[in-house]
């Protein structure tokens, strides 16, 4: 498929990141279709594009043309079957769980039409983990957003072993015109390059913390003000989800068994307490005072 046979895209998932990629899509008039298992996720997916789209408007950042167009392209599924049945593209957003997202796969390669374009959002997931549950191997391929996948420019398509070249070149010209930069990384590996160098970071952060060598205040203060980071590694995992980098690293670790690849105590013990960042109200740091 070339982009110019693209139209219609399916987003399977309809969390943080998955709401914002069915409406960055939308805004660029495609037409997109959003579906998540979960209807309070649905209902809260609706309300935020609701927000988003008005505080757009109020601040004058879009034009009334730009919010009718963002709005009048994307609907919401009433089943994954009604979500897939047209697309050209299906996004899969959901869960960073290998077996959730192998579950999914097969569904979509199952309900999608033969021509659809298969591609997982996963930040650390390769591929061709996926895409053996296909009967089209060579359609499927990672594109992943960053959060805010509204407002960040960059996307990683990554061009598995299995993936063709056509596919991939679908992919980076289909984030072109949806006003992203894609980079076509036409090797696959794990964390992709962007998540790599940031894994690196996070694992020393864990470690400096875990063995007392300092605060995670202290690390993030370091970071923000001795290195330039706009957001130090705590703050940045609260604003993506703990859980996230949790299930991440506890993934590599049942691959490899390697200590350095053990999800830091201090990561572990927010996950299991439930306190997953922003999302939850309380993180590394406390949200419940401002609201989440």
């Amino acid at each position: 498929m070339n982009i110019d046979e693209l139209s219609t895209v399916a987003v399977v998932g309809a969390g943080s990141m998955g709401r914002q990629i069915a409406l960055n899509t939308a805004l660029h008039g495609f037409q997109v279709r959003l579906w998540d298992a979960s209807s309070e996720q649905m209902a809260a997916a609706r309300r935020w594009i609701e927000d988003y789209v008005a505080g757009r408007l109020e601040k004058q950042r879009w034009t009334q043309q730009q919010a009718d167009q963002a709005r009048g392209n994307l609907a919401f599924a009433s089943s994954l079957q009604d979500a897939c049945g047209a697309a050209d593209l299906a996004i899969e957003a959901v869960v960073e769980d290998v077996e959730t997202k192998r579950k999914v796969f097969g569904d979509l390669d199952e309900l999608c039409p033969a021509r659809a374009i298969l591609a997982t959002n996963s930040s650390t997931i390769v591929s061709s983990r996926l895409a053996d549950v296909t009967q089209r191997p060579a359609q499927v391929a990672n594109m992943h957003y960053f959060n805010p996948a509204m407002v960040m420019e960059v996307v990683e398509v990554v061009q598995g072993p299995h993936t063709s070249p056509e596919t991939a070149a679908t992919l980076v010209e289909f984030c072109t015109r949806t006003g992203k930069r894609p980079i076509w990384m036409k090797r696959e590996i794990d964390g992709f390059i962007a998540n790599r160098l940031l894994g690196a970071v996070i694992r020393e952060a864990g470690r400096l913390v875990d063995e007392g060598y300092a605060t995670f205040e202290e690390v993030d203060l370091a970071a923000e003000k001795a290195l330039g980071h706009p957001m130090g590694p705590f703050r940045l995992l609260d604003m993506t989800g703990i859980d996230v980098s949790y299930l991440v690293s506890q993934d590599r670790f049942n691959r490899t068994g390697r200590e350095e690849d053990r999800p830091a105590r201090c990561i572990e013990e927010r996950v299991k307490a439930g306190h997953l960042g922003r999302k939850t109200g309380r993180g590394f740091y406390s949200y419940e005072s401002r609201g989440r």
